[in-house]
């Protein structure tokens, strides 16, 4: 007779994490990295003399008391979101746009170029043509690196960054030498036609139009990223390059085509810039738009679905910096120092959680 078989004690699947702490663990490490960012700027603008309490207290109540405060927010967030989408999407698939500057300048060079030689056009025509204007000025300045990239392999850092440079000159010379305006009082092109601005959305003073259209790209590449073959082809070449070929993507196209859009969002931003906001095209109307987008980027680890949030976050110190000079002294580098502190302690959560694993395992 042979002996009975013996049934294999069964193994306890590991148990999957409930959606609380799921969520815990991606929260926290912004929580701490908000706090430890604000203690440690806080330290800072005592040893400087200031009230760090009455700092914060300015910078986190200007956006909100009054109805100016609340619009120049919503009106900074526009141009911060969409050069920190022109920053992640090429970043999903491990590539670094850092010619956002560039990108929105030529666009808003463009822009404001179409609005003035065709400024009796109606809004219905003009304003359509001018935003189209900035984004194919985005595309093509992004495609020159792309170009680079994809058929010489140059490193598409070192020529975004480049392309910024040469921005600054196309816009210094249609500023001074095609559409100068004498009487601007700084380098700047003339005014657009009426039909180039952009409406105005709510009471006075109001926020242009331009807001619903950020949304709109915003939802738009959310969507694009997380829910089609396009999005799971951008991931799957930033995430597995090799892999990826194999399974039958063309993962330099898809770089390619990553940056061009990056191009284009960065273009858009400078349209509405100038249809929105300025009505011209001015140097230094950039601001630094480019650093922010670039650290609203990695604080939102890349993910299209927060950058819109972080953005609103970002766009709440820059307009709060302003008013906490005028009102406590402390200088408005102070805001960009708290950004970068929390961009330094999230990605130091990400090493220290990376050590723990290793341990645990």
């Amino acid at each position: 007779m042979t002996a009975p078989m013996l049934a294999e004690p069964e193994v306890a699947a590991p148990a999957r994490p409930s959606v609380a702490a799921r969520l815990v663990r991606r929260v926290l490490p912004y929580v701490l990295a908000l706090v430890l960012a604000f203690v440690v700027a806080g330290i800072v603008i005592a040893a400087l003399g200031y009230d760090p309490v009455e700092a914060y207290r300015t910078i986190f109540t200007t956006s909100f008391k009054t109805n100016f405060g609340f619009t120049e927010t919503l009106t900074k967030w526009v141009p911060l979101t969409l050069l920190a989408l022109g920053f992640t999407i090429p970043l999903a698939v491990g590539r670094f746009n850092i010619g956002g500057e560039g990108q929105l300048l030529v666009g808003a060079t463009a822009a404001a170029g179409v609005g003035i030689v065709y400024a009796d056009l109606p809004a219905a025509v003009l304003l359509p043509m001018v935003i189209v204007a900035g984004v194919l000025a985005g595309v093509v300045w992004a495609g020159i690196a792309a170009l680079l990239m994809g058929r010489f392999h140059v490193n598409e850092i070192l020529s975004t960054v480049l392309l910024n440079f040469v921005s600054f000159q196309v816009l210094d010379y249609a500023a001074t030498e095609v559409w100068t305006d004498p009487a601007a009082g700084v380098a700047a092109t003339r005014g657009v036609g009426e039909g180039a601005e952009l409406p105005v959305i709510g009471g006075p003073p109001g926020v242009h139009a331009g807001l619903l259209l950020a949304v709109l790209v915003s939802l738009v590449t959310i969507l694009v990223t997380r829910r089609t073959s396009a999005g799971f082809e951008l991931r799957a070449a930033g995430t597995n390059p090799r892999a990826a070929a194999i399974n039958g993507i063309r993962v330099e196209r898809v770089a390619v085509i990553a940056l061009i859009v990056g191009g284009a969002l960065g273009g858009l931003a400078g349209a509405l810039e100038v249809s929105g906001v300025h009505g011209r095209a001015i140097e230094g109307m950039q601001s630094n738009f480019l650093l922010l987008g670039i650290i609203i980027g990695l604080i939102a680890r890349g993910s299209a679905l927060w950058v819109p949030v972080v953005a609103f976050g970002i766009a709440i110190l820059e307009v709060g910096a302003g008013s906490m000079q005028r009102t406590v002294g402390v200088p408005v580098e102070m805001v960009l120092i708290i950004e970068a502190l929390i961009l330094i302690f999230l990605l130091l959560s990400d090493v220290i959680a990376a050590r723990l694993a290793r341990r645990v395992a």
